[in-house]
């Protein structure tokens, strides 16, 4: 049960410390994950001023997608006027115009010629690239158009929108603005041909919305501009979520498939064409402890295959006995959800410290993944330490850290046979093995709660991989919230902090016990109050006076 492989995965990557960016690496954005997009390549068929001496070459307005299925609803592009993108070279001689966000992650995904490298040739304005024809792949239109879109951010995607108004109300709605505003063309500089012939292309039918979804949600719930943000909103939500579970297509190689099914088989079918390319970013904003805005960065690493279906059905089980106590319903819930969220996850890394891979030594084991079953040696750390921790006293067995090999461990932990010559003596073995059955399972483990969509939930997984017993899992997890001061994520950068010793310094130990007990203990963050803690000396000080 379990499993290690080595491979390459999309993970969350600082740029400035060169190696992946795990959860407790983060000042900012604990629990975000890569989300994966398809980068749709719209080959630039007219060039702006900027980039004409590219003109012989593939260039492509490239555009990130969560809904690759769509492609055949194109009837045009949109940019946003004010930005600068960049024009970046790829393998195979292709360009991508992009926003240097965007061209960052491509990099880091061996998506550019060079790892990691990713220059700009040349700047190119979005209001230079607006009106200028476009080759739009799986699109019903031969050639389609730049147009421009005020809501873009360019710090989402990759500042290029590509457009199916049939399926996405915002899409719609700016097309619509385009097409009955003669002032917004001119103002933009949009030129007729550009935007006024195109209507939108019937591409999946979901019952009750037709196979327009957009065109009728937008008129359903009278959303007279693409500014009716709030109502778009609620548009794009209904007619994603339905059509999802129940839309089907129209058009392509997957017509008739339900939307769910169609997604993948299109987006390989994108790929297999080389008219689209993978593309990931951070779900949402992550900062390293070093300050580095990270990014997604394909990586090659030894991995725990956490989503085997054994190893997590044997976990599944557990956490669903009478035999593990969560004590609170959310964290049990937590618990349940998670174990099938986790999947591969990277238990190595290349620097800072750690312990050495035994089998690559280029690796050393990342620390949440290094720490899961270590309650186990706490159970016989007081006859090998003798109380010390820096390893400088031998302890009562008189047993040397470098005599303990692997068979040693095996025997006081797996009920393993004693091997002929081993260094430390049967006796003493069994003397830690004994020490270990009697603490072992153990019964209570307190922590936080953002370690539950990790380190806790490895525990258990590794607990099951060494043992393959429930009689010797953890018997039960206590999960609390953060500790906030004054409703703020304390932080040492920002001067939100206080040690408890502060805490006794400036407000004495009773005040510090008073305010602790009314912060809370649940799995909802406990806030510390300054405010609290004052009104609490003076509370104490009226309260003594009158005993």
């Amino acid at each position: 049960m379990g499993k290690i492989i080595y491979g390459k995965k999309y993970t969350i990557f600082s740029e400035l410390d060169k190696q992946p960016c795990a959860d407790h690496d983060r000042s900012k954005g604990e629990g975000v994950g890569p989300q994966e997009y398809v980068g749709i390549k719209i080959k630039l068929l007219e060039f702006p001023e900027s980039i004409r001496s590219y003109m012989t070459k593939n260039v492509y307005l490239v555009a990130a997608t969560l809904r690759p299925e769509t492609m055949y609803g194109q009837t045009n592009c949109y940019v946003l006027p004010d930005a600068e993108y960049g024009l970046y070279k790829m393998k195979n001689d292709e360009y991508f115009i992009c926003s240097e966000r965007a061209a960052r992650n491509f990099a880091f995904q061996e998506v550019t010629e060079t790892f990691g490298v990713y220059p700009s040739l040349a700047v190119v304005k979005g209001q230079d690239l607006i009106g200028k024809a476009l080759a739009a792949p799986l699109a019903k239109y031969e050639k389609v158009y730049a147009l421009p879109m005020l809501t873009i951010s360019m710090g989402k995607g990759t500042g290029i929108v590509t457009s199916v108004p049939s399926d996405s109300p915002d899409d719609w709605a700016a097309l619509r603005d385009l097409q009955s505003k003669p002032a917004l063309r001119e103002k933009f500089g949009v030129p007729d041909h550009a935007v006024v012939p195109f209507s939108p292309v019937p591409i999946i039918n979901i019952p009750e919305f037709g196979n327009m979804s957009a065109v009728f949600l937008v008129d359903e719930l009278k959303i007279a501009s693409q500014n009716d943000k709030e109502k778009l909103k609620l548009a794009k939500d209904k007619a994603y979520l339905k059509g999802f579970y129940e839309g089907k297509m129209l058009v392509g190689i997957a017509e008739g498939d339900t939307v769910e099914k169609a997604k993948p088989k299109v987006k390989q079918h994108l790929y297999d064409l080389n008219l689209a390319v993978p593309y990931y970013e951070p779900e949402g904003e992550v900062v390293s402890r070093t300050g580095d805005q990270c990014i997604v960065a394909s990586c090659y690493q030894w991995f725990m295959k956490y989503g085997e279906d054994e190893w997590k059905e044997f976990v599944r089980a557990h956490l669903l006995s009478d035999e593990f106590q969560a004590y609170n319903t959310k964290t049990q819930h937590e618990f349940e959800l998670i174990i099938d969220w986790l999947k591969e996850w990277g238990c190595t890394r290349t620097q800072g410290l750690g312990t050495k891979l035994p089998w690559d030594d280029k690796f050393v084991v990342e620390s949440l993944s290094d720490s899961t079953i270590y309650m186990a040696y706490y159970t016989v750390a007081g006859l090998l330490q003798g109380g010390v921790l820096d390893g400088s006293k031998v302890g009562p067995l008189g047993i040397k850290a470098e005599d303990l090999d692997g068979s040693c461990w095996d025997f006081v932990f797996k009920k393993g046979t004693y091997v002929e010559g081993c260094k430390v003596s049967k006796e003493n073995l069994t003397k830690m093995r004994n020490e270990f059955e009697y603490w072992y399972p153990m019964d209570l483990r307190c922590s936080g709660k953002d370690l539950i969509r990790n380190h806790l939930t490895m525990s258990l997984y590794n607990h099951a991989a060494i043992w393959e017993d429930h009689n010797m899992m953890p018997r039960s997890f206590y999960c609390n919230g953060y500790m906030v001061l004054n409703n703020e994520k304390m932080s040492k950068s920002t001067g939100n902090f206080l040690t408890v010793r502060d805490c006794i310094k400036r407000f004495g130990v009773d005040a510090t016990r008073i305010t602790l007990a009314d912060a809370g203990d649940s799995l909802d963050d406990a806030n510390f109050d300054t405010d609290v803690a004052n009104a609490t000396i003076m509370k104490l000080f009226v309260l003594e006076k009158w005993i």
